[in-house]
Parts: structure tokens; sequence; C-alpha cells
């Protein structure tokens, strides 16, 4: 089973471009094969406390342009990484629309935005629907939906989160990624806010088959994300440990493999 692995680099660069290259080149080195961002229009901003704790101005600056959304396009294509960008509203959908009908993530505190999820699907060939922070009367809806429009499409990944940051490994509830299973019959994937490399591996026993991280090269970077975000080698350790998970589940049947012959043939009864 072929995983594909999300480094959610969003707005860790803060608006510098050669940041953003530098993270675009150490997730590549990480085994990721996205690498993702987020676009928002921050005239569409509501008043909120953000107004007096000077994070308005931080969405301001970290506003992608459609020259930077074009610049972090070309990087990814040169790193030979799939690109992918979230959106928050209809309008920020229709936006992106213009770049590519490839791919859209629609983040979790946007699970009961009927509208964008509509518009994504509709138009987008691959959808990553982050299923989070909801409750399970909109996680039925929103399953309702995915089924409407594109039932059984293994282009919409329906992502299990626990949209709390960082979240402690034991709020993870990976037993809630079969329920999702049932209700939707979609690709299953974990976005995941804890800060284990081991998680993600024992996701794929779930049938998980896209993981993302958020994702950063320094801690100490600006912004609350980065203080989170997973680093480049602890990324690469849960590539591995995933990978690992994957080898195991393949399915051999019942009866003994051809590495046991030699068991059954010179060991067994030895010791009659």
């Amino acid at each position: 089973m072929k995983i594909d692995f999300i480094a959610e680099i969003g707005w860790n660069f803060m608006g510098d471009m050669d940041l953003a290259e530098s993270m675009i080149s150490a997730a590549k080195e990480a085994n990721a094969t996205i690498a993702k961002f987020q676009y928002w229009n921050p005239d569409k901003l509501r008043e909120g406390p953000w107004d007096s704790d000077g994070r308005r101005e931080i969405y301001k600056k970290a506003k992608l342009s459609k020259e930077k959304i074009d610049q972090l396009a070309s990087i990814c294509r040169e790193k030979e990484l799939d690109f992918l960008v979230s959106a928050f509203n209809k309008d920020d959908a229709l936006f992106l629309k213009e770049f590519s009908k490839d791919a859209i993530k629609v983040p979790s505190h946007e699970v009961a935005n009927t509208e964008l999820i509509n518009f994504s699907l509709e138009n987008f060939e691959k959808v990553f629907l982050s299923l989070g922070a909801c409750s399970h009367e909109e996680l039925l809806d929103c399953s309702n939906i995915v089924k409407k429009i594109r039932p059984n499409d293994k282009n919409v990944v329906l992502m299990h989160c626990v949209s709390s940051y960082p979240c402690e490994i034991d709020r993870i509830n990976l037993n809630r990624i079969d329920y999702l299973n049932e209700i939707f019959n979609g690709k299953l994937g974990l976005s995941d806010h804890t800060s284990s490399t081991l998680v993600p591996a024992l996701s794929v026993v779930k049938g998980v088959e896209v993981i993302e991280k958020h994702f950063t090269i320094d801690h100490n970077l600006p912004g609350r994300d980065n203080k989170f975000a997973m680093l480049p080698e602890e990324f690469k350790e849960m590539v591995g440990l995933a990978n690992q998970a994957s080898q195991s589940i393949i399915d051999r049947g019942i009866n003994a493999q051809e590495s046991e012959m030699d068991t059954i043939k010179n060991y067994r009864g030895r010791w009659g």
C-alpha cells in the first residue's frame, strides 16, 4: 500500500519565500510526498480576539499572493512534491481553482461549511477533507454530501483529526477511523497533531493511506505553529515507521508461507 505523507508547512515561513524553499527542500529530504500551505484573504477575517493580540497583522503578513502561490507550486514541482493548499471559504476555493483543479484541502474548522465542501467536491479532482472538531450530526451531514456528489471516490480523502494543537496521545482516538470508514467509503487519512512518530504507523493498521503532520525546520522560528510542528528528522522517522506498518499488514493469506517451508519439512517432529 502506497502512503502519501503531507508536510503541512502552512504559513510557518511567514511570507519569506527563501525560508519556504528551505522548508520544501527539507520536507522532500524527510520523504514527504506532498507539501501543503494555507490560503486566506485577511479582508474576510471577522472581528475577534486576533484584532488585539497581533494575529491579524500576522495573517496579513503570511497571506499568499498569486505570485507566491505560483512560486511555491513551481518549487514543489522542482522537488517532485505534490502541491496542496487549504481553503477556508468558497471564495478562497474559487481563487485557488484559477491555479489548479488538481487538489484542495478543507480544514477541520470548516467541516460544517457545506458551501465550501460542496464547491470543493464539484470543482477539484482530489479533495482532502479533515474531520475534526465536529459533532456526530455534522459528521453524518458531511458524509451525506460526499455520498451524493462523489460516492465511493478514492480521490476524496477522509482524514481523521482531533483538532487540538498539540494533541495529547491519549486523545487521538484512532478507533474513530473505523467509524469514518463505515459512513464514508472513501480513502482514509490522518491529520495528526500529536508529537508522536508512532501514532501514524498505528493508524496505517486502521487503513489510513494519507498522513499529515505540521512541519518546520526550526522550533525557534516565529509563530505558534513552528513551536509544535515536526522537525525533518522526526518526520523522516515517522515515514519509516508508517511504511513498516504498511508492509506488516500485506495480506499473505491463512496458509503457511513459502518462507516457512523449511520449518515444516525439517523441524516438525524433530524431538519425536
